[in-house]
């Protein structure tokens, strides 16, 4: 699901629908807020990419970007199942 690509890790995710993605993307931004790590990304329809960088270890991949996409691998499963 997630790749790593010029020192970024990076996934894709669908839904059902519009909806379903936009409440995917509220769950996910309580666990950005309670790691203090928040993501760069974006919706179309029922898309939602999302992007993982440390920006003040200059812009690298670290702990607390797979932390976040650990979390956010959990909450699609969610969504999947």
């Amino acid at each position: 699901m997630w790749k790593e690509r010029n020192n970024k890790l990076r996934a894709s995710f669908k839904f059902r629908d519009f909806k379903q993605a936009m409440a995917f993307m509220m769950e996910v931004a309580f666990y950005a807020e309670v790691q203090n790590h928040h993501p760069e990304w974006s919706n179309v329809y029922n898309t939602v990419k999302i992007v993982l960088c440390t920006h003040d270890e200059g812009n690298v991949i670290t702990k607390k970007d797979r932390q976040l996409a650990a979390a956010i691998t959990e909450v699609y499963e969610k969504y999947t199942s």
